[in-house]
């Protein structure tokens, strides 16, 4: 896999804590076991924008009053929708 950042070809898929403010701007919270790229040449871990899209969809299209503090991936993306789809996004 390639390396967004220094295009080096060591960089492989991981997992990561990552914290995310939440869209009415009031609290963060921790996602852990986020998909991520890991990369050794450069040291850099980031989530690829197909993750970050994933994430910023579904805290728009659930009740995020009742997340707790910290929660997984998984989890949070097992949250039930209240709308069907990010109309926000084109």
């Amino acid at each position: 896999m390639e390396c967004m950042w220094c295009h080096s070809d060591e960089a492989k898929q991981g997992t990561q804590s990552v914290y995310w403010e939440l869209p009415d701007g009031t609290r963060a919270i921790e996602i852990t076991n986020t998909p991520c790229v890991i990369c050794k040449s450069c040291g850099m871990e980031y989530q690829e924008e197909s993750i970050i899209n994933e994430i910023e969809d579904q805290l728009m299209l659930i009740d995020t009053k009742q997340l707790d503090k910290k929660l997984s991936y998984e989890e949070l993306l097992s949250v039930p929708k209240l709308l069907k789809r990010n109309y926000f996004r084109y």
